[in-house]
């Protein structure tokens, strides 16, 4: 039965992702989000350790220290700022690189579907960014990735959806055009 409600739980997400991400513009990126999930390695233990409030991977770090989904997961997806990090020559240590501004959206994306799943009917459009306030102080990100989430989960409180997607669409569209 966990297993069951697990899968629910990750399509039901992967879906909202995927309604986003086609208003970011970045439709594309939405169909491949998060599609690790489905794997032995990521499915097996959201199953186990499903708790329907919260991320499986939490539980599966109070059980061992450490979340082997979680690890897998972070090292396959784009959209999470833990991906972003390498060796610096200069300072000789791991440090966190700067985000791309189309995997910025898409993690826009990814944390207020994520809002909505576990909050349900008392989602508000605040929620995504008290989410993120919460963990600031710890979170090991590049400041400029850092900023340009807040931007948008300030904006998202403060004006919403439609005016913060319509904004994002905008943004990811001039930052394809600078890239090429």
């Amino acid at each position: 039965m966990k297993a069951l409600k697990h899968f629910i739980t990750i399509t039901k997400h992967r879906h909202k992702v995927i309604s986003h991400c086609k208003k970011a513009g970045i439709l594309w990126q939405g169909l491949r989000h998060d599609l690790s999930k489905y794997s032995p390695t990521e499915f097996l233990t959201g199953a186990k350790h499903y708790l329907g409030t919260r991320s499986p991977n939490e539980a599966e770090r109070e059980e061992y220290g450490y979340s082997k989904a979680w690890l897998h997961h972070k090292g396959r997806n784009r959209h999470h700022f833990e991906y972003w990090t390498d060796y610096c020559p200069k300072t000789r240590r791991v440090e966190p690189v700067r985000m791309p501004y189309n995997y910025v959206a898409e993690m826009f994306c990814d944390r207020i579907a994520a809002s909505k799943i576990y909050n349900k009917d008392a989602y508000t459009d605040a929620h995504p960014l008290a989410y993120f306030e919460r963990s600031k102080a710890t979170r090991f990100i590049h400041p400029d990735t850092s900023a340009d989430l807040e931007e948008l989960l300030v904006m998202l409180k403060e004006k919403g959806e439609k005016e913060t997607f319509a904004y994002l669409k905008k943004k990811v569209k001039e930052y394809k055009k600078s890239s090429k």
